[in-house]
């Protein structure tokens, strides 16, 4: 039998190591993808560390998947080999519950996610069901396109569905993974974006990225500065820190929206007072399904939205899990094949 590569996490909190195994057989309704690039996410430490119930190991993480279908199970008929796709997130659906029969496949009951309810992207092929599949634009380069199928999407999708409308003030906190992405997005829509980071270091590249404005929230109140503004109508809160998010509630203007993608374990603390006067909302935001994505895909290659990443080959996925953890990467680790 043919063998491959892959990155595997033994048992949670061990080492990513690479290993040969043999390369899978699709099965009925599933794909095999020829894997050319995969994003190493903030969200693969739940892999890594075993941070969700229900996860078996040995597995591979990876759910920022850009590659090309290689072979196609049985009652596949609308996927074809050699097409290209991506894999994000949401790993598919059950298609049975309440939730899918409404067609709200994000909150299914028995949702799947790529790399923790089966083997990701970390790998040189992988197995995937047809409900994961996103096209892929086949101008887009396979490592560029790979963090849009997770941070892309996130805050395509949250700024898509955000309730804001062109020309209004659009705050996008933190200046990351998450953040250099949804600052370039908020300004291919319209909106007047304001960039809120910690240092005056920031301010250039939120500018190069598009942001209009940028407050330094280490050096001023930056709720008071949303406020002098006008208000927000919406807050993008990008980075894992509930104590930043709280603190810029205050910075939302009439019916405004703190929209939540950045995942972090401590309470946002608010008053129902800065909620009631003003009519503002807290909005948690999960990534999208797959034609989300190609959304993301299609807007990101006719606008010119693109990931600032680093590149690690797939022998190094350790290293680039780690480089990725330090928060010193510029901005989002790509693994390559």
């Amino acid at each position: 039998m043919a063998k491959m590569k892959v990155a595997v996490v033994n048992k949670p909190g061990a080492d990513i190591v690479i290993e040969e195994r043999e390369i899978p057989q699709p099965g009925p309704g599933q794909i095999r993808v020829k894997v050319q690039a995969c994003g190493v996410c903030h969200s693969d430490v739940l892999t890594k560390m075993g941070g969700l119930p229900g996860i078996t190991y040995p597995r591979v993480p990876g759910h920022e998947v850009a590659g090309v279908i290689d072979e196609a199970g049985e009652r596949v008929t609308t996927w074809k080999k050699g097409q290209r796709v991506g894999i994000g997130w949401h790993g598919g659906q059950d298609n049975t519950c309440l939730p899918c029969r409404r067609g709200d496949f994000m909150n299914c009951v028995n949702y799947k996610i790529t790399g923790f309810h089966y083997d990701g992207g970390y790998a040189e092929y992988m197995i995937a069901p047809i409900e994961a599949l996103a096209a892929m634009p086949e101008s887009f380069d396979a490592a560029e396109a790979a963090p849009l199928l997770c941070a892309g999407v996130t805050t395509f999708n949250s700024l898509r569905h955000s309730g804001a409308l062109p020309s209004d003030l659009v705050a996008i906190q933190g200046i990351g993974g998450l953040g250099h992405l949804g600052i370039q997005f908020a300004a291919k829509f319209g909106y007047r974006v304001a960039a809120v980071g910690r240092g005056p270091e920031n301010g250039v590249l939120a500018k190069e990225l598009g942001a209009h404005i940028y407050i330094d929230s280490a050096a001023t109140n930056a709720a008071a500065e949303l406020q002098r503004l006008g208000g927000a109508r919406v807050i993008i809160a990008t980075a894992p820190s509930s104590k930043a998010m709280s603190a810029l509630i205050d910075g939302l203007g009439p019916n405004g929206r703190l929209m939540v993608v950045g995942a972090s374990t401590d309470p946002i603390e608010v008053t129902p007072v800065q909620l009631i006067f003003g009519m503002k909302s807290i909005q948690g935001w999960a990534s999208g399904v797959p034609a989300d994505s190609e959304d993301t895909l299609r807007f990101a290659e006719l606008t010119g939205v693109r990931a600032m990443i680093e590149k690690y080959p797939l022998a190094q996925a350790n290293e680039a899990y780690n480089r990725m953890m330090s928060g010193k990467a510029e901005f989002r680790v790509v693994l390559t094949m």
